[in-house]
């Protein structure tokens, strides 16, 4: 025979699996169903959008004002076109703003940098940013730095050990 509090604690754990599945599934996604709303959605093209991942977060100053929305490639140009979608309540972006791929810590998230810049217009839904920033790779400057010598100089002196015996 079975005992009401087996079923009971069999039951009461299922439902706290279930619980803490939903619990992740919305820490994943930030906390955020949906779209969003009353925000609009910008566009920057990038060369190189390096770890940079759709529903990434949107920063001015460190402030999060909205998420990476898609990111597509470009037939024929062959960049990076990424869609922004900003806040409504920061419709006042001057259209002179510009975007940079970064990465917060050494080894965190990557994550759009916006600048604001000084014109009066603002920026439009389905507006381009142009003055953009690719991601910087990490791992290729460190081989770039490793491998190319940069710690020697050109017109470095030649050390003593260097120069020729002189004749007589």
């Amino acid at each position: 025979m079975r005992s009401p509090r087996i079923e009971f604690a069999v039951g009461t754990f299922l439902l706290l699996a279930l619980a803490t599945l939903l619990a992740l599934a919305v820490a994943s996604t930030n906390g955020r169903w949906g779209t969003g709303g009353d925000g609009y959605v910008v566009k920057a093209r990038f060369s190189n959008v390096g770890a940079l991942r759709p529903n990434s977060p949107v920063r001015i100053g460190g402030v999060t004002i909205g998420r990476v929305a898609e990111i597509q490639l470009d037939p024929t140009k062959l960049d990076a076109v990424v869609s922004l979608a900003i806040e409504g309540k920061y419709d006042a972006l001057p259209s002179d703003t510009a975007a940079g791929i970064f990465t917060a810590g050494l080894l965190g998230e990557s994550y759009v940098g916006l600048t604001p810049g000084g014109d009066p217009e603002p920026l439009k839904p389905g507006d381009e940013i142009y003055l953009t920033q690719p991601s910087v790779d990490l791992l290729q400057l460190v081989g770039k730095y490793m491998f190319s010598g940069a710690g020697e100089s050109k017109d470095a002196p030649a050390s003593e050990g260097d120069a020729a015996a002189p004749t007589e």
